[in-house]
């Protein structure tokens, strides 16, 4: 088989604590893309405590090729009232430019999904920006529905402080 016509093989493995510093570039890295860098306020210690800390709330995957780390996706277990189940929400995607079209994203989203079905979960949610053109058409692709009737709402900072107060 010639170099040009070998497919990348895509690993998907589990995050574990020396990869704090990677996933912390990743989330800039994703930040960046989204032009939304200024708004980052983690630090990679708080993004460390929060994926292998003493009591973890979120996780992390890790996509690699040839044992290169091309991307992650982070997430964490919800639970909906509705279906009476968990489900996990996926707060972060991101594949390395150089590394999109090679499978990477599709193989994290598969490996959330098999995690869903294999612990009997609910669903898997996430958010897309609406510009993003590129990941709404990928996630159609993979038969993701859009929830148009649904408005996401967020309360922080100040409206979060006085709200608590009350």
């Amino acid at each position: 088989m010639s170099a040009a016509a070998k497919v990348a093989q895509v690993v998907v493995r589990p995050a574990v604590a020396a990869d704090a510093a990677l996933i912390y570039q990743f989330i800039r890295d994703l930040a960046e893309y989204e032009k939304l860098l200024d708004a980052v306020e983690a630090t990679q210690g708080d993004v460390a405590e929060a994926l292998f800390g003493e009591n973890p709330r979120a996780f992390c995957d890790i996509a690699q090729i040839d044992g290169a780390p091309v991307g992650f996706a982070l997430w964490f277990y919800n639970y909906s009232t509705f279906v009476g189940r968990h489900g996990i929400y996926l707060e972060d995607l991101f594949v390395r430019p150089q590394a999109r079209g090679s499978g990477a994203g599709k193989a994290l989203l598969a490996n959330l999904a098999r995690r869903c079905v294999d612990e009997n979960l609910g669903r898997l949610e996430w958010a897309v920006l609406d510009w993003n053109a590129p990941s709404i058409a990928f996630y159609d692709s993979l038969g993701a529905a859009a929830l148009d009737e649904w408005i996401v709402r967020r309360m922080t900072g100040e409206a979060l402080r006085k709200l608590a107060s009350q």
